[in-house]
């Protein structure tokens, strides 16, 4: 046998390796073109593809995530209809009170949580809000104007400060009562509540002095709004008016449901939020389902919050990572107590835990930042005053507040743990197309680096990794390409180190066939080398 061998490798020429490396090297490049290629257009290695769907249930293995290759794109696949503005941020529906909480935060670390881009966005916010043309017919609105403009803090509690003290000034107002003559009737102003309300933000330290001051704010805006209800038809101006107040009132009312939710009030609450919201049933915009969402789930709540989520899941409704994720939190409920991935590999998913797994799916893609917070693979900060829904922004607000509501739950983290990066694989690649929702925008990274302070590291969209097959493919075709490049150029060294690497590589073949051919009989042998 080693004689053989021996005689074999002598035989062969440098041309021999020239020409068997060098079709190596074709060979294994053109594996590697065709494998990226698949990988750009599928978004998974053709080779590993094979070998997961055909080889692995020959060896009894089952695929987790198989079942879910059969998401139907219908639901919330509609939205890819949808003209989605990419970069749209968005107030944050559950932002702390600067002074309560932002504010002591700094006292404590030193750190500022919140950008001037982030604060500047709340300026024009409260702009866009709190004034309207007719202020300086009111100075008490006048000053507050000019003071949500204003970009120092101090500067701003001074001037809410000067315009509740314009109630001290008196106004006349002319009541007939006769034709032939009139009296004036001495009248008190109005206290201004949007002065209040910067105090309540701004100037109180605690959440109990937020909702003292709120309270205030609430009792002066509702006068207002009662008053600018009887006259919103009389003309443009007193419209704007009406709708200021309108957006005022909302306002208070939603930060004394808030200041209950913090003061562990979480059934009043609830109430506070279920009445604003039947009340002004038509100012979506101000989100405040997700308020009720979290606080329905502090108390356990998870029917009414099924409830909620029916009204609000919506197809024609923009989605949120509340609503993703706490569709995602009830479906893992129902399952996640007795959920392992080691019978579920045996067994298969059941039908419960496929649409968990599928919600699971379809939150990550909605916003794929959120499970490394959740699954504390990542450190939290306070959430921003504003954020950019599917950004990094969103995912910390998300679970901040969110994290306790799914500790609860029991297994629930796990069964995110042991299936959220699946969806990677799911999602279409490259980024620019979708699987459940319209594609991910690729400026998210660079506004939420705007609305995130900077000692916070910005989480970036996971990009798919290349499949270990790509990776080595292309060593493959490198190493061989190497090879036959130098087997070109040095036919008679490269023969000698074939020679010895082949020696070498037989070798221990040679001693197995020496050992056999002692203990076997001659005779016995020979037969078998014949056959």
């Amino acid at each position: 046998m080693e004689y053989t061998v021996s005689m074999f490798l002598n035989t062969l020429t440098p041309k021999f390796y020239v020409a068997l490396t060098g079709t190596s090297s074709l060979i294994s490049g053109l594996i590697l073109i065709f494998e990226w290629w698949y990988f750009r257009k599928y978004g998974t290695s053709f080779i590993e593809q094979v070998s997961v769907s055909h080889l692995r249930p020959l060896l009894g293995g089952v695929d987790n995530n198989s079942s879910n290759n059969s998401n139907s794109s219908n639901g919330d696949s509609d939205s890819n209809r949808q003209s989605v503005s990419e970069c749209k941020v968005w107030r944050n529906p559950l932002n702390l009170f600067r002074g309560a909480e932002y504010n002591r935060y700094t006292w404590v670390t030193g750190r500022e949580p919140l950008t001037y881009y982030d604060m500047n966005l709340s300026a024009q916010d409260h702009q866009t809000f709190f004034t309207c043309d007719s202020d300086h017919l009111r100075p008490a609105d006048a000053i507050m104007q000019k003071a949500w403009r204003e970009r120092n803090p101090q500067a701003r509690i001074s001037a809410a400060h000067e315009a509740l003290e314009i109630n001290e000034i008196r106004s006349r107002v002319e009541v007939p009562l006769i034709a032939s003559s009139t009296i004036w009737e001495i009248k008190l102003l109005p206290k201004c509540a949007t002065a209040y309300i910067l105090l309540a933000e701004e100037e109180a330290t605690t959440i109990a002095e937020a909702e003292k001051l709120f309270k205030q704010a609430l009792k002066a805006g509702d006068g207002c709004y009662r008053r600018s209800q009887q006259l919103q038809h009389h003309g443009s101006q007193y419209e704007a008016q009406h709708r200021r107040d309108t957006n005022v009132l909302v306002y208070i009312k939603r930060r004394l449901a808030m200041c209950a939710r913090r003061l562990g009030r979480t059934r009043e609450a609830v109430k506070m939020m279920r009445d604003l919201m039947k009340e002004f049933p038509l100012l979506s915009m101000f989100n405040i389902h997700e308020n009720l969402l979290e606080a329905l789930l502090e108390l356990q709540a998870y029917a009414d919050v099924q409830a909620v989520l029916a009204k609000y899941d919506d197809i024609s409704l923009p989605k949120s990572a509340t609503i993703c994720y706490t569709a995602a939190l009830l479906k893992a409920r129902a399952v996640s107590d007795k959920f392992s991935p080691e019978a579920a590999s045996r067994r298969g998913l059941s039908t419960a835990e496929m649409n968990a797994v599928e919600a699971i799916h379809r939150a990550v893609e909605f916003n794929p930042h959120v499970p490394k917070y959740l699954l504390e693979m990542k450190s939290l900060i306070l959430p921003p005053e504003h954020i950019l829904k599917r950004g990094d922004s969103e995912a910390i607000a998300y679970a901040f507040f969110h994290l306790a509501h799914w500790k609860r739950v029991e297994g629930a983290l796990n069964l995110l743990h042991c299936t959220w990066e699946g969806t990677f694989r799911m999602i279409p690649y490259p980024l620019e197309k979708g699987h459940l929702f319209y594609p991910y925008p690729i400026c998210t990274e660079t506004a939420d680096r705007e609305l995130l302070p900077s000692f916070h590291e910005v989480s970036v969209y996971p990009k798919k990794e290349l499949p270990f097959f790509i990776l080595f493919t292309a060593g493959l075709c490198s190493f061989t390409a190497m090879l036959a490049l130098l087997t070109h150029q040095f036919p008679e060294l490269m023969g000698v180190f074939a020679k010895a690497f082949l020696s070498t590589l037989f070798a221990p073949l040679n001693f197995v066939m020496e050992k056999v051919e002692s203990i076997l009989p001659s005779s016995l042998w020979h037969q078998l080398t014949r056959i």
